[in-house]
Protein backbone atom coordinates (compact mmCIF):
# COMPACT_ATOMS: atom_id res chain seq x y z
CA UNK A 1 0.00 0.00 0.00
CA UNK A 2 1.44 3.36 -1.02
CA UNK A 3 1.98 6.27 1.33
CA UNK A 4 -0.53 8.43 -0.62
CA UNK A 5 -3.27 5.85 -0.05
CA UNK A 6 -2.46 5.67 3.63
CA UNK A 7 -2.58 9.45 3.99
CA UNK A 8 -5.93 9.69 2.14
CA UNK A 9 -7.68 7.50 4.73
CA UNK A 10 -6.78 9.86 7.55
CA UNK A 11 -8.91 13.06 7.45
CA UNK A 12 -7.00 16.29 7.31
CA UNK A 13 -7.11 17.96 10.72
CA UNK A 14 -8.01 21.45 9.53
CA UNK A 15 -10.65 20.15 7.10
CA UNK A 16 -12.12 17.85 9.74
CA UNK A 17 -12.42 20.75 12.17
CA UNK A 18 -14.35 22.87 9.61
CA UNK A 19 -17.75 21.57 10.80
CA UNK A 20 -19.26 25.05 11.11
CA UNK A 21 -18.26 25.92 7.54
CA UNK A 22 -19.81 22.70 6.24
CA UNK A 23 -23.02 23.22 8.25
CA UNK A 24 -23.48 26.77 6.99
CA UNK A 25 -23.06 25.54 3.41
CA UNK A 26 -25.64 22.78 3.93
CA UNK A 27 -28.13 25.18 5.53
CA UNK A 28 -27.69 27.59 2.64
CA UNK A 29 -28.48 24.87 0.11
CA UNK A 30 -31.34 23.29 2.09
CA UNK A 31 -34.55 24.67 3.53
CA UNK A 32 -34.43 26.12 7.04
CA UNK A 33 -34.51 23.52 9.81
CA UNK A 34 -33.84 20.44 7.72
CA UNK A 35 -30.11 20.07 8.45
CA UNK A 36 -29.67 17.88 11.51
CA UNK A 37 -26.74 16.78 13.63
CA UNK A 38 -23.26 16.08 12.33
CA UNK A 39 -23.07 12.36 11.52
CA UNK A 40 -19.54 11.60 10.34
CA UNK A 41 -16.54 12.80 8.42
CA UNK A 42 -14.83 10.89 5.61
CA UNK A 43 -11.46 11.56 3.93
CA UNK A 44 -11.80 11.59 0.16
CA UNK A 45 -8.15 12.32 -0.55
CA UNK A 46 -5.23 14.44 0.54
CA UNK A 47 -6.69 17.51 2.30
CA UNK A 48 -10.18 16.66 0.93
CA UNK A 49 -12.86 15.83 3.52
CA UNK A 50 -16.62 15.29 3.32
CA UNK A 51 -18.87 16.10 6.28
CA UNK A 52 -22.23 14.31 6.59
CA UNK A 53 -25.22 15.85 8.35
CA UNK A 54 -28.59 14.32 9.17
CA UNK A 55 -31.50 15.30 6.88
CA UNK A 56 -34.81 16.12 8.58
CA UNK A 57 -36.73 16.71 5.37
CA UNK A 58 -40.02 14.71 5.36
CA UNK A 59 -39.90 12.02 2.72
CA UNK A 60 -36.07 11.79 2.77
CA UNK A 61 -35.67 9.36 5.64
CA UNK A 62 -32.10 8.10 5.91
CA UNK A 63 -30.67 10.71 3.53
CA UNK A 64 -27.67 12.85 4.48
CA UNK A 65 -26.35 16.24 3.51
CA UNK A 66 -22.79 15.79 2.19
CA UNK A 67 -20.52 18.85 2.22
CA UNK A 68 -17.02 18.47 0.78
CA UNK A 69 -14.27 20.87 1.89
CA UNK A 70 -10.59 21.07 0.97
CA UNK A 71 -7.49 23.15 1.44
CA UNK A 72 -4.41 23.75 -0.66
CA UNK A 73 -1.01 22.40 0.22
CA UNK A 74 0.64 24.37 3.05
CA UNK A 75 -2.48 26.57 3.33
CA UNK A 76 -4.49 27.07 6.50
CA UNK A 77 -7.70 28.33 4.85
CA UNK A 78 -10.34 25.65 4.22
CA UNK A 79 -12.50 26.19 1.15
CA UNK A 80 -15.86 24.73 0.12
CA UNK A 81 -16.06 22.30 -2.81
CA UNK A 82 -19.68 21.13 -3.14
CA UNK A 83 -22.91 20.42 -1.24
CA UNK A 84 -25.23 17.59 -2.18
CA UNK A 85 -27.99 15.43 -0.69
CA UNK A 86 -27.08 11.72 -0.81
CA UNK A 87 -28.99 8.57 0.22
CA UNK A 88 -27.74 6.46 3.09
CA UNK A 89 -27.71 2.70 3.59
CA UNK A 90 -31.26 2.65 5.05
CA UNK A 91 -32.69 5.58 3.10
CA UNK A 92 -36.11 5.68 1.48
CA UNK A 93 -35.57 5.58 -2.29
CA UNK A 94 -37.95 6.27 -5.15
CA UNK A 95 -39.15 3.26 -7.16
CA UNK A 96 -37.41 2.30 -10.37
CA UNK A 97 -38.24 4.62 -13.26
CA UNK A 98 -40.88 3.27 -15.62
CA UNK A 99 -41.47 4.73 -19.12
CA UNK A 100 -44.61 6.80 -19.48
CA UNK A 101 -46.05 4.38 -22.03
CA UNK A 102 -46.04 1.62 -19.38
CA UNK A 103 -47.27 3.61 -16.40
CA UNK A 104 -50.07 5.42 -18.22
CA UNK A 105 -53.51 4.34 -17.01
CA UNK A 106 -57.07 5.11 -18.16
CA UNK A 107 -58.22 8.42 -16.76
CA UNK A 108 -54.72 9.94 -16.45
CA UNK A 109 -55.20 12.37 -19.33
CA UNK A 110 -56.49 15.82 -18.48
CA UNK A 111 -57.45 18.95 -20.42
CA UNK A 112 -54.61 20.04 -22.69
CA UNK A 113 -52.67 16.75 -22.43
CA UNK A 114 -51.39 15.17 -25.65
CA UNK A 115 -50.91 11.42 -26.03
CA UNK A 116 -48.71 10.55 -29.03
CA UNK A 117 -49.44 7.25 -30.77
CA UNK A 118 -46.60 5.06 -31.94
CA UNK A 119 -46.15 4.61 -35.66
CA UNK A 120 -46.23 0.81 -35.29
CA UNK A 121 -49.20 0.67 -32.90
CA UNK A 122 -50.81 -2.76 -33.26
CA UNK A 123 -54.24 -1.28 -32.55
CA UNK A 124 -54.17 0.72 -35.80
CA UNK A 125 -53.70 -0.02 -39.46
CA UNK A 126 -53.38 2.21 -42.53
CA UNK A 127 -56.59 3.74 -43.79
CA UNK A 128 -57.30 5.61 -47.01
CA UNK A 129 -54.04 6.83 -48.55
CA UNK A 130 -55.59 9.77 -50.41
CA UNK A 131 -54.59 8.58 -53.88
CA UNK A 132 -57.28 8.67 -56.56
CA UNK A 133 -55.89 6.01 -58.90
CA UNK A 134 -58.59 4.39 -61.04
CA UNK A 135 -58.62 0.62 -61.53
CA UNK A 136 -57.08 -0.87 -64.70
CA UNK A 137 -59.08 -0.53 -67.96
CA UNK A 138 -61.19 2.21 -66.38
CA UNK A 139 -62.88 4.83 -68.55
CA UNK A 140 -61.83 7.48 -66.06
CA UNK A 141 -58.45 9.02 -66.97
CA UNK A 142 -55.64 8.29 -64.55
CA UNK A 143 -55.12 10.89 -61.84
CA UNK A 144 -51.66 11.61 -60.56
CA UNK A 145 -51.13 10.92 -56.84
CA UNK A 146 -51.76 13.96 -54.66
CA UNK A 147 -51.96 14.49 -50.96
CA UNK A 148 -55.23 14.64 -49.11
CA UNK A 149 -55.34 18.44 -48.76
CA UNK A 150 -54.90 19.05 -52.48
CA UNK A 151 -57.57 16.46 -53.22
CA UNK A 152 -60.07 18.10 -50.91
CA UNK A 153 -59.36 21.52 -52.39
CA UNK A 154 -59.88 20.21 -55.92
CA UNK A 155 -63.18 18.59 -54.96
CA UNK A 156 -64.43 21.78 -53.29
CA UNK A 157 -63.55 23.81 -56.38
CA UNK A 158 -65.41 21.33 -58.54
CA UNK A 159 -68.50 21.56 -56.31
CA UNK A 160 -68.48 25.36 -56.47
CA UNK A 161 -68.17 25.28 -60.25
CA UNK A 162 -71.02 22.77 -60.49
CA UNK A 163 -73.30 24.94 -58.35
CA UNK A 164 -72.50 28.00 -60.46
CA UNK A 165 -73.27 26.06 -63.63
CA UNK A 166 -76.62 24.94 -62.22
CA UNK A 167 -77.63 28.49 -61.37
CA UNK A 168 -76.60 29.89 -64.77
CA UNK A 169 -79.09 29.75 -67.61
CA UNK A 170 -78.12 27.24 -70.30
CA UNK A 171 -77.33 28.57 -73.72
CA UNK A 172 -79.61 27.72 -76.61
CA UNK A 173 -78.69 24.50 -78.35
CA UNK A 174 -76.38 23.23 -75.57
CA UNK A 175 -76.71 19.85 -73.89
CA UNK A 176 -76.49 19.68 -70.12
CA UNK A 177 -73.23 18.18 -68.92
CA UNK A 178 -73.37 14.63 -67.57
CA UNK A 179 -72.30 14.42 -63.89
CA UNK A 180 -68.81 13.00 -63.57
CA UNK A 181 -68.21 9.68 -61.81
CA UNK A 182 -67.63 9.92 -58.03
CA UNK A 183 -64.01 9.85 -57.02
CA UNK A 184 -62.50 7.38 -54.60
CA UNK A 185 -61.97 10.16 -52.08
CA UNK A 186 -65.66 11.08 -52.16
CA UNK A 187 -66.70 7.48 -51.60
CA UNK A 188 -64.18 7.04 -48.78
CA UNK A 189 -65.44 10.19 -47.08
CA UNK A 190 -69.03 9.02 -47.35
CA UNK A 191 -68.17 5.66 -45.77
CA UNK A 192 -66.17 7.27 -42.96
CA UNK A 193 -62.87 5.78 -44.14
CA UNK A 194 -61.07 8.99 -45.08
CA UNK A 195 -58.58 8.72 -42.22
CA UNK A 196 -54.85 8.10 -42.17
CA UNK A 197 -55.25 5.12 -39.81
CA UNK A 198 -58.20 3.01 -38.68
CA UNK A 199 -58.70 0.37 -36.01
CA UNK A 200 -57.12 -2.97 -36.77
CA UNK A 201 -58.67 -6.31 -35.91
CA UNK A 202 -56.38 -6.51 -32.90
CA UNK A 203 -57.54 -3.07 -31.76
CA UNK A 204 -61.18 -4.14 -32.07
CA UNK A 205 -60.57 -7.27 -30.00
CA UNK A 206 -58.69 -5.40 -27.28
CA UNK A 207 -61.45 -2.80 -27.00
CA UNK A 208 -64.14 -5.49 -26.92
CA UNK A 209 -62.36 -7.39 -24.14
CA UNK A 210 -61.95 -4.21 -22.10
CA UNK A 211 -65.59 -3.20 -22.45
CA UNK A 212 -66.85 -6.69 -21.71
CA UNK A 213 -64.78 -6.84 -18.54
CA UNK A 214 -66.30 -3.60 -17.22
CA UNK A 215 -69.88 -3.94 -18.46
CA UNK A 216 -70.32 -7.56 -19.49
CA UNK A 217 -72.43 -10.56 -18.60
CA UNK A 218 -70.10 -11.74 -15.81
CA UNK A 219 -70.39 -8.59 -13.68
CA UNK A 220 -72.44 -8.75 -10.45
CA UNK A 221 -74.86 -6.13 -11.78
CA UNK A 222 -75.62 -8.21 -14.87
CA UNK A 223 -76.06 -11.38 -12.82
CA UNK A 224 -78.81 -9.72 -10.74
CA UNK A 225 -80.50 -7.89 -13.63
CA UNK A 226 -84.06 -8.83 -14.61
CA UNK A 227 -83.19 -8.88 -18.34
CA UNK A 228 -80.19 -8.21 -20.64
CA UNK A 229 -79.51 -4.94 -22.45
CA UNK A 230 -80.35 -6.44 -25.84
CA UNK A 231 -84.06 -6.11 -24.97
CA UNK A 232 -83.77 -2.69 -23.25
CA UNK A 233 -85.26 0.39 -24.87
CA UNK A 234 -82.44 2.60 -23.58
CA UNK A 235 -79.79 0.79 -25.66
CA UNK A 236 -78.29 2.74 -28.56
CA UNK A 237 -76.67 0.44 -31.17
CA UNK A 238 -73.15 1.02 -32.43
CA UNK A 239 -72.00 1.14 -36.03
CA UNK A 240 -69.86 -1.41 -37.77
CA UNK A 241 -69.10 -4.94 -36.62
CA UNK A 242 -69.18 -4.01 -32.92
CA UNK A 243 -72.93 -3.48 -33.05
CA UNK A 244 -73.30 -7.26 -32.96
CA UNK A 245 -72.12 -7.37 -29.35
CA UNK A 246 -72.15 -3.83 -27.89
CA UNK A 247 -74.23 -0.69 -27.56
CA UNK A 248 -74.36 2.56 -25.60
CA UNK A 249 -76.55 2.94 -22.52
CA UNK A 250 -78.79 6.03 -22.55
CA UNK A 251 -80.49 5.58 -19.16
CA UNK A 252 -79.47 8.42 -16.87
CA UNK A 253 -80.28 6.36 -13.77
CA UNK A 254 -78.20 3.37 -14.86
CA UNK A 255 -74.65 2.89 -13.55
CA UNK A 256 -73.57 2.47 -17.20
CA UNK A 257 -75.10 5.70 -18.52
CA UNK A 258 -73.06 6.91 -21.50
CA UNK A 259 -70.86 3.80 -21.44
CA UNK A 260 -70.36 1.09 -24.01
CA UNK A 261 -72.09 -2.01 -22.64
CA UNK A 262 -72.33 -5.57 -23.81
CA UNK A 263 -75.66 -6.76 -25.14
CA UNK A 264 -75.56 -9.42 -22.43
CA UNK A 265 -75.11 -6.80 -19.68
CA UNK A 266 -78.06 -5.68 -17.60
CA UNK A 267 -79.11 -3.62 -14.60
CA UNK A 268 -82.17 -2.76 -12.57
CA UNK A 269 -82.92 0.19 -14.84
CA UNK A 270 -84.13 -2.05 -17.68
CA UNK A 271 -86.92 -0.39 -19.62
CA UNK A 272 -89.23 -3.36 -19.02
CA UNK A 273 -88.29 -4.00 -15.40
CA UNK A 274 -91.56 -2.44 -14.09
CA UNK A 275 -93.74 -4.73 -16.25
CA UNK A 276 -94.18 -7.52 -13.70
CA UNK A 277 -95.99 -10.76 -14.63
CA UNK A 278 -99.51 -11.18 -13.24
CA UNK A 279 -99.81 -13.54 -10.28
CA UNK A 280 -101.42 -16.91 -10.99
CA UNK A 281 -104.98 -17.28 -9.72
CA UNK A 282 -106.24 -20.61 -8.37
CA UNK A 283 -108.67 -22.47 -10.60
CA UNK A 284 -112.37 -22.16 -9.64
CA UNK A 285 -113.94 -25.17 -7.90
CA UNK A 286 -115.74 -27.71 -10.12
CA UNK A 287 -119.22 -28.84 -8.98
CA UNK A 288 -120.44 -32.17 -10.34
CA UNK A 289 -124.25 -31.95 -10.46
CA UNK A 290 -124.78 -35.16 -12.46
CA UNK A 291 -122.97 -37.90 -10.65
CA UNK A 292 -124.02 -39.22 -7.20
CA UNK A 293 -122.17 -40.74 -4.29
CA UNK A 294 -123.74 -43.55 -2.22
CA UNK A 295 -123.62 -43.07 1.56
CA UNK A 296 -124.64 -46.03 3.86
CA UNK A 297 -127.42 -45.34 6.36
CA UNK A 298 -126.04 -47.77 8.97
CA UNK A 299 -122.54 -48.98 9.67
CA UNK A 300 -121.39 -52.29 8.28
CA UNK A 301 -121.47 -55.30 10.54
CA UNK A 302 -117.74 -55.88 10.22
CA UNK A 303 -116.82 -52.30 10.95
CA UNK A 304 -116.43 -52.93 14.67
CA UNK A 305 -119.32 -50.70 15.74
CA UNK A 306 -121.55 -51.83 18.60
CA UNK A 307 -125.19 -52.55 17.52
CA UNK A 308 -128.03 -52.22 20.04
CA UNK A 309 -131.77 -52.67 20.09
CA UNK A 310 -133.63 -53.93 17.11
CA UNK A 311 -130.67 -53.68 14.89
CA UNK A 312 -128.76 -56.01 17.14
CA UNK A 313 -131.63 -58.58 17.03
CA UNK A 314 -131.40 -58.72 13.25
CA UNK A 315 -134.05 -56.16 12.35
CA UNK A 316 -133.36 -55.29 8.77
CA UNK A 317 -135.88 -52.49 8.41
CA UNK A 318 -134.39 -49.54 6.67
CA UNK A 319 -134.12 -46.46 8.72
CA UNK A 320 -135.85 -43.40 7.41
CA UNK A 321 -138.97 -41.32 7.62
CA UNK A 322 -142.23 -43.18 8.39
Amino acid sequence: MSAATTRSRIPDRLCAEAVDLARSAAEEAAAPGVVGAHVSVVADGDRVVTHFFECKEPGYRGWRWAVTVARASRAKNVTLDETVLLPGSDSLLAPEWVPWSERLRPGDMGPGDLLPTEAEDLRLEPGYSGEDTPPPNSVVPEVTPRNLADLVEAEDAADVAAEAADLAEPEAGTVPAVPARGTIAAVAEELGMRRARVLSRYGLHVAADRWDESFGAKTPMAQAAPAPCVSCGFLLPLAGSLRQAFGVCANEFSPADGRVVSLAYGCGGHSEAAVMPKPLRPAPPVLDSVGTDAFPLRPARDSGSVLTGAVADGDTEDLGHS
